[in-house]
Protein backbone atom coordinates (compact mmCIF):
# COMPACT_ATOMS: atom_id res chain seq x y z
CA UNK A 1 0.00 0.00 0.00
CA UNK A 2 1.39 3.37 -0.93
CA UNK A 3 1.92 6.26 1.43
CA UNK A 4 -0.92 8.14 -0.31
CA UNK A 5 -3.54 5.76 1.08
CA UNK A 6 -2.10 5.24 4.53
CA UNK A 7 -4.87 5.14 7.18
CA UNK A 8 -7.51 5.64 4.45
CA UNK A 9 -6.58 9.24 3.68
CA UNK A 10 -5.30 10.46 0.35
CA UNK A 11 -2.16 12.54 0.42
CA UNK A 12 -2.44 16.07 -0.95
CA UNK A 13 -1.71 16.52 -4.63
CA UNK A 14 1.95 17.46 -5.11
CA UNK A 15 0.96 20.52 -7.19
CA UNK A 16 -1.73 21.81 -4.78
CA UNK A 17 -0.80 24.98 -2.85
CA UNK A 18 -0.18 24.51 0.86
CA UNK A 19 -3.08 25.49 3.11
CA UNK A 20 -2.98 28.98 4.60
CA UNK A 21 -2.33 29.36 8.28
CA UNK A 22 -5.04 31.28 10.20
CA UNK A 23 -3.03 34.56 10.35
CA UNK A 24 -2.29 34.39 6.62
CA UNK A 25 -5.95 33.69 5.86
CA UNK A 26 -6.99 36.72 7.91
CA UNK A 27 -4.56 38.89 5.98
CA UNK A 28 -6.02 37.71 2.67
CA UNK A 29 -9.56 38.47 3.84
CA UNK A 30 -8.52 41.89 5.10
CA UNK A 31 -6.75 42.62 1.82
CA UNK A 32 -9.89 41.69 -0.10
CA UNK A 33 -11.90 44.00 2.16
CA UNK A 34 -9.51 46.89 1.50
CA UNK A 35 -9.65 46.21 -2.25
CA UNK A 36 -13.45 46.26 -2.10
CA UNK A 37 -13.38 49.57 -0.22
CA UNK A 38 -11.06 51.07 -2.84
CA UNK A 39 -13.31 49.80 -5.63
CA UNK A 40 -16.35 51.38 -4.00
CA UNK A 41 -14.57 54.71 -3.53
CA UNK A 42 -13.37 54.83 -7.13
CA UNK A 43 -16.15 53.19 -9.13
CA UNK A 44 -19.02 52.01 -6.95
CA UNK A 45 -20.49 55.41 -6.12
CA UNK A 46 -20.38 56.42 -9.81
CA UNK A 47 -22.21 53.22 -10.76
CA UNK A 48 -24.91 54.07 -8.20
CA UNK A 49 -25.29 57.55 -9.69
CA UNK A 50 -25.63 56.26 -13.26
CA UNK A 51 -28.16 53.62 -12.19
CA UNK A 52 -30.19 56.22 -10.26
CA UNK A 53 -30.25 58.65 -13.19
CA UNK A 54 -31.37 55.92 -15.60
CA UNK A 55 -34.09 54.84 -13.16
CA UNK A 56 -35.40 58.40 -12.78
CA UNK A 57 -35.41 58.96 -16.54
CA UNK A 58 -37.60 55.88 -16.89
CA UNK A 59 -40.06 56.42 -14.04
CA UNK A 60 -40.10 60.18 -13.34
CA UNK A 61 -41.98 62.39 -15.82
CA UNK A 62 -39.97 65.21 -17.45
CA UNK A 63 -36.87 64.27 -15.45
CA UNK A 64 -34.57 64.59 -18.45
CA UNK A 65 -35.96 67.95 -19.63
CA UNK A 66 -33.46 70.82 -19.87
CA UNK A 67 -35.37 72.99 -17.41
CA UNK A 68 -35.48 70.20 -14.84
CA UNK A 69 -31.77 69.46 -15.24
CA UNK A 70 -31.04 73.15 -14.60
CA UNK A 71 -33.24 73.03 -11.51
CA UNK A 72 -31.38 69.97 -10.27
CA UNK A 73 -28.06 71.68 -10.87
CA UNK A 74 -29.14 74.75 -8.92
CA UNK A 75 -30.47 72.72 -6.01
CA UNK A 76 -27.35 70.57 -5.90
CA UNK A 77 -25.00 73.57 -5.84
CA UNK A 78 -25.89 74.73 -2.31
CA UNK A 79 -25.58 71.30 -0.68
CA UNK A 80 -22.46 70.52 -2.70
CA UNK A 81 -20.72 73.69 -1.52
CA UNK A 82 -21.62 72.87 2.09
CA UNK A 83 -20.34 69.31 1.59
CA UNK A 84 -17.07 70.53 0.06
CA UNK A 85 -16.18 72.39 3.23
CA UNK A 86 -17.38 69.54 5.42
CA UNK A 87 -15.12 67.12 3.55
CA UNK A 88 -12.06 68.81 5.01
CA UNK A 89 -13.53 68.70 8.52
CA UNK A 90 -14.44 65.02 8.26
CA UNK A 91 -11.03 64.19 6.79
CA UNK A 92 -9.56 65.37 10.11
CA UNK A 93 -11.98 63.02 11.95
CA UNK A 94 -14.14 66.00 12.97
CA UNK A 95 -17.76 66.94 12.37
CA UNK A 96 -19.65 70.20 11.91
CA UNK A 97 -23.37 70.23 12.67
CA UNK A 98 -23.59 74.02 12.49
CA UNK A 99 -23.18 74.59 8.74
CA UNK A 100 -26.94 74.92 8.19
CA UNK A 101 -27.17 77.65 10.83
CA UNK A 102 -24.05 79.35 9.45
CA UNK A 103 -25.79 79.37 6.08
CA UNK A 104 -28.75 81.20 7.61
CA UNK A 105 -26.67 83.79 9.49
CA UNK A 106 -24.47 84.51 6.47
CA UNK A 107 -27.51 84.97 4.25
CA UNK A 108 -29.02 87.41 6.75
CA UNK A 109 -25.76 89.37 7.05
CA UNK A 110 -25.36 89.68 3.28
CA UNK A 111 -28.96 90.79 2.73
CA UNK A 112 -28.80 93.31 5.57
CA UNK A 113 -25.58 94.69 4.13
CA UNK A 114 -27.05 94.94 0.63
CA UNK A 115 -30.26 96.63 1.81
CA UNK A 116 -28.10 98.97 3.85
CA UNK A 117 -26.53 100.33 0.70
CA UNK A 118 -23.35 98.26 0.53
CA UNK A 119 -22.16 97.32 -2.98
CA UNK A 120 -22.87 93.76 -4.06
CA UNK A 121 -19.28 92.51 -3.78
CA UNK A 122 -18.93 93.93 -0.26
CA UNK A 123 -22.25 92.41 0.86
CA UNK A 124 -21.08 89.02 -0.45
CA UNK A 125 -17.75 89.45 1.34
CA UNK A 126 -19.59 90.28 4.57
CA UNK A 127 -21.60 87.06 4.34
CA UNK A 128 -18.50 84.95 3.73
CA UNK A 129 -16.70 86.73 6.60
CA UNK A 130 -19.59 85.90 8.93
CA UNK A 131 -19.24 82.24 7.95
CA UNK A 132 -15.48 82.35 8.57
CA UNK A 133 -15.98 83.84 12.04
CA UNK A 134 -18.47 81.12 12.95
CA UNK A 135 -16.06 78.47 11.67
CA UNK A 136 -13.22 80.07 13.60
CA UNK A 137 -15.23 79.81 16.82
CA UNK A 138 -15.87 76.11 16.13
CA UNK A 139 -12.21 75.50 15.36
CA UNK A 140 -10.83 77.30 18.41
CA UNK A 141 -13.20 75.56 20.80
CA UNK A 142 -12.44 72.17 19.28
CA UNK A 143 -8.70 72.44 18.69
CA UNK A 144 -7.47 74.62 21.54
CA UNK A 145 -9.91 73.79 24.33
CA UNK A 146 -10.10 70.11 23.41
CA UNK A 147 -13.89 70.03 23.37
CA UNK A 148 -15.72 67.36 21.37
CA UNK A 149 -16.55 68.66 17.89
CA UNK A 150 -20.01 67.09 18.02
CA UNK A 151 -20.94 68.99 21.19
CA UNK A 152 -19.32 72.26 20.11
CA UNK A 153 -21.02 72.39 16.73
CA UNK A 154 -24.33 71.22 18.20
CA UNK A 155 -24.15 74.20 20.53
CA UNK A 156 -23.18 76.69 17.83
CA UNK A 157 -25.88 75.26 15.56
CA UNK A 158 -28.50 76.26 18.13
CA UNK A 159 -26.88 79.58 19.03
CA UNK A 160 -26.42 80.69 15.43
CA UNK A 161 -29.99 79.74 14.56
CA UNK A 162 -31.11 81.94 17.43
CA UNK A 163 -28.87 84.72 16.14
CA UNK A 164 -30.48 84.51 12.68
CA UNK A 165 -33.92 84.86 14.27
CA UNK A 166 -32.72 87.76 16.42
CA UNK A 167 -31.22 89.67 13.48
CA UNK A 168 -34.46 89.39 11.49
CA UNK A 169 -36.94 89.66 14.39
CA UNK A 170 -38.15 86.23 13.34
CA UNK A 171 -39.43 87.46 9.98
CA UNK A 172 -38.00 87.13 6.44
CA UNK A 173 -36.33 90.26 5.03
CA UNK A 174 -37.43 90.50 1.39
CA UNK A 175 -35.62 92.68 -1.16
CA UNK A 176 -36.83 92.46 -4.74
CA UNK A 177 -33.94 94.70 -5.81
CA UNK A 178 -31.25 92.64 -4.09
CA UNK A 179 -27.95 93.70 -5.64
CA UNK A 180 -26.37 90.24 -5.73
CA UNK A 181 -29.43 88.27 -6.86
CA UNK A 182 -27.68 87.17 -10.07
CA UNK A 183 -25.35 84.90 -8.10
CA UNK A 184 -28.38 82.75 -7.34
CA UNK A 185 -30.57 83.25 -10.40
CA UNK A 186 -28.29 84.38 -13.21
CA UNK A 187 -26.47 82.52 -15.96
CA UNK A 188 -22.86 82.53 -17.14
CA UNK A 189 -22.39 81.27 -20.71
CA UNK A 190 -25.78 79.56 -20.46
CA UNK A 191 -24.89 77.75 -17.24
CA UNK A 192 -26.62 78.68 -13.94
CA UNK A 193 -24.37 80.95 -11.89
CA UNK A 194 -24.61 78.80 -8.72
CA UNK A 195 -23.24 75.85 -10.67
CA UNK A 196 -20.26 77.92 -11.84
CA UNK A 197 -19.59 79.02 -8.26
CA UNK A 198 -19.86 75.40 -7.07
CA UNK A 199 -17.37 74.18 -9.66
CA UNK A 200 -14.92 76.96 -8.75
CA UNK A 201 -15.18 76.00 -5.08
CA UNK A 202 -14.44 72.38 -5.91
CA UNK A 203 -11.48 73.26 -8.12
CA UNK A 204 -9.95 75.42 -5.37
CA UNK A 205 -10.49 72.88 -2.58
CA UNK A 206 -9.30 70.00 -4.80
CA UNK A 207 -6.09 71.93 -5.48
CA UNK A 208 -5.63 72.63 -1.77
CA UNK A 209 -6.14 68.97 -0.82
CA UNK A 210 -4.18 67.34 -3.62
CA UNK A 211 -1.43 69.82 -4.48
CA UNK A 212 -0.47 71.66 -1.31
CA UNK A 213 1.36 70.89 1.90
CA UNK A 214 -1.71 71.87 3.89
CA UNK A 215 -3.75 69.21 2.08
CA UNK A 216 -1.25 66.53 3.03
CA UNK A 217 -1.37 67.74 6.61
CA UNK A 218 -5.17 67.42 6.63
CA UNK A 219 -4.91 63.76 5.64
CA UNK A 220 -2.12 63.17 8.16
CA UNK A 221 -4.09 64.68 11.05
CA UNK A 222 -7.13 62.59 10.16
CA UNK A 223 -5.08 59.42 9.85
CA UNK A 224 -3.28 59.79 13.18
CA UNK A 225 -3.27 63.13 14.98
CA UNK A 226 -0.60 62.11 17.48
CA UNK A 227 1.76 60.84 14.78
CA UNK A 228 1.16 64.05 12.82
CA UNK A 229 2.06 66.11 15.90
CA UNK A 230 5.26 64.11 16.42
CA UNK A 231 6.10 64.71 12.75
CA UNK A 232 6.07 68.46 13.35
CA UNK A 233 2.57 69.31 12.09
CA UNK A 234 0.70 71.98 14.01
CA UNK A 235 -2.42 69.88 14.54
CA UNK A 236 -4.39 72.61 16.28
CA UNK A 237 -3.83 75.06 13.48
CA UNK A 238 -4.83 72.52 10.84
CA UNK A 239 -8.04 71.65 12.69
CA UNK A 240 -8.93 75.32 13.19
CA UNK A 241 -8.25 76.03 9.52
CA UNK A 242 -10.58 73.32 8.22
CA UNK A 243 -13.44 74.64 10.35
CA UNK A 244 -12.82 78.15 9.01
CA UNK A 245 -12.92 76.80 5.44
CA UNK A 246 -16.14 74.92 6.20
CA UNK A 247 -17.59 78.14 7.61
CA UNK A 248 -16.57 80.07 4.49
CA UNK A 249 -18.24 77.47 2.26
CA UNK A 250 -21.39 77.61 4.39
CA UNK A 251 -21.32 81.40 4.16
CA UNK A 252 -21.07 81.27 0.39
CA UNK A 253 -23.91 78.75 0.25
CA UNK A 254 -26.00 81.09 2.41
CA UNK A 255 -25.41 83.97 0.00
CA UNK A 256 -26.50 81.83 -2.96
CA UNK A 257 -29.60 80.71 -1.05
CA UNK A 258 -30.51 84.31 -0.16
CA UNK A 259 -29.97 85.38 -3.77
CA UNK A 260 -32.21 82.59 -5.05
CA UNK A 261 -35.14 83.48 -2.80
CA UNK A 262 -34.30 87.24 -2.87
CA UNK A 263 -34.59 87.45 0.89
CA UNK A 264 -32.99 86.68 4.23
CA UNK A 265 -34.70 83.67 5.80
CA UNK A 266 -33.94 82.85 9.46
CA UNK A 267 -35.12 79.28 8.78
CA UNK A 268 -32.76 78.81 5.82
CA UNK A 269 -30.53 75.75 5.93
CA UNK A 270 -32.54 73.81 8.50
CA UNK A 271 -31.49 70.18 8.18
CA UNK A 272 -28.95 70.94 5.45
CA UNK A 273 -26.09 69.72 7.63
CA UNK A 274 -27.46 66.16 7.46
CA UNK A 275 -27.67 66.22 3.67
CA UNK A 276 -24.12 67.57 3.48
CA UNK A 277 -22.74 64.91 5.83
CA UNK A 278 -24.58 62.22 3.87
CA UNK A 279 -23.07 63.49 0.61
CA UNK A 280 -19.56 63.40 2.09
CA UNK A 281 -19.92 59.86 3.47
CA UNK A 282 -21.69 58.59 0.34
CA UNK A 283 -18.75 59.93 -1.64
CA UNK A 284 -16.32 57.68 0.22
CA UNK A 285 -14.88 59.97 2.90
CA UNK A 286 -14.49 58.05 6.14
CA UNK A 287 -16.04 59.41 9.33
CA UNK A 288 -12.93 58.05 11.07
CA UNK A 289 -10.82 60.56 9.11
CA UNK A 290 -7.77 60.32 6.87
CA UNK A 291 -9.49 58.73 3.84
CA UNK A 292 -11.57 60.23 1.07
CA UNK A 293 -11.54 62.30 -2.11
CA UNK A 294 -13.36 65.49 -3.00
CA UNK A 295 -14.75 64.23 -6.30
CA UNK A 296 -16.61 61.56 -4.35
CA UNK A 297 -18.31 64.28 -2.32
CA UNK A 298 -19.50 65.94 -5.53
CA UNK A 299 -20.93 62.64 -6.80
CA UNK A 300 -22.62 62.07 -3.44
CA UNK A 301 -24.21 65.52 -3.65
CA UNK A 302 -25.48 64.80 -7.16
CA UNK A 303 -26.99 61.49 -6.00
CA UNK A 304 -28.92 63.22 -3.22
CA UNK A 305 -30.06 65.98 -5.60
CA UNK A 306 -31.23 63.52 -8.25
CA UNK A 307 -33.01 61.43 -5.62
CA UNK A 308 -34.76 64.44 -4.08
CA UNK A 309 -35.89 65.88 -7.44
CA UNK A 310 -37.04 62.49 -8.69
CA UNK A 311 -39.16 61.93 -5.58
CA UNK A 312 -40.79 65.33 -6.07
CA UNK A 313 -41.57 64.58 -9.71
CA UNK A 314 -43.10 61.27 -8.61
CA UNK A 315 -45.35 63.17 -6.18
CA UNK A 316 -43.96 61.29 -3.21
CA UNK A 317 -45.25 62.81 0.02
CA UNK A 318 -42.82 64.96 1.97
CA UNK A 319 -42.71 62.76 5.07
CA UNK A 320 -42.02 59.75 2.86
CA UNK A 321 -39.14 61.67 1.29
CA UNK A 322 -37.74 62.20 4.80
CA UNK A 323 -37.96 58.46 5.46
CA UNK A 324 -36.06 57.70 2.25
CA UNK A 325 -33.40 60.34 2.92
CA UNK A 326 -32.97 59.00 6.44
CA UNK A 327 -32.48 55.54 5.01
CA UNK A 328 -29.86 56.86 2.60
CA UNK A 329 -27.95 58.49 5.48
CA UNK A 330 -28.02 55.25 7.50
CA UNK A 331 -26.89 53.31 4.44
CA UNK A 332 -24.01 55.72 3.89
CA UNK A 333 -22.82 55.31 7.49
CA UNK A 334 -23.22 51.52 7.25
CA UNK A 335 -21.10 51.41 4.08
CA UNK A 336 -18.43 53.47 5.82
CA UNK A 337 -18.47 51.07 8.78
CA UNK A 338 -18.11 48.04 6.53
CA UNK A 339 -15.19 49.64 4.71
CA UNK A 340 -13.45 50.33 8.02
CA UNK A 341 -13.61 46.71 9.26
CA UNK A 342 -10.56 45.30 7.41
CA UNK A 343 -8.54 48.40 8.22
CA UNK A 344 -9.37 48.07 11.92
CA UNK A 345 -8.29 44.41 11.82
CA UNK A 346 -4.98 45.37 10.25
CA UNK A 347 -4.36 48.10 12.83
CA UNK A 348 -5.24 45.73 15.68
CA UNK A 349 -2.76 43.11 14.46
CA UNK A 350 -0.10 45.78 13.91
CA UNK A 351 -0.39 46.95 17.52
CA UNK A 352 -0.68 43.42 18.96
Amino acid sequence: MSDQTVRGHAAPHPEAPPPLSPPEEERVVARRGVDLAKWWDRVGILVVLVALVVLMIVIAPNFASVSNLFNIARSISINAILAAGLTLVILTAGIDLSVGSILAVSGVVSVLAATGGWPAWLAILAGVAAGCLAGLANGLLTAYLGLAAFIVTLGTMTALRGLAYTMTDGQPIVSNTLSFRDIGNGYILGIPAPVIVMLLVYVVIWFVLERTRFGRQVYAVGGNAEAARLAGINVRRVITSVYVIAGACAGLAGIIFAARVVSAQPTAGTGYELDAIAAVVLGGTSLAGGRGRLYGTLIGSVILGVLSTGLILLNVQFFTQLLIKGGVIILAVAIDGLKQRPLRRQRTRATA
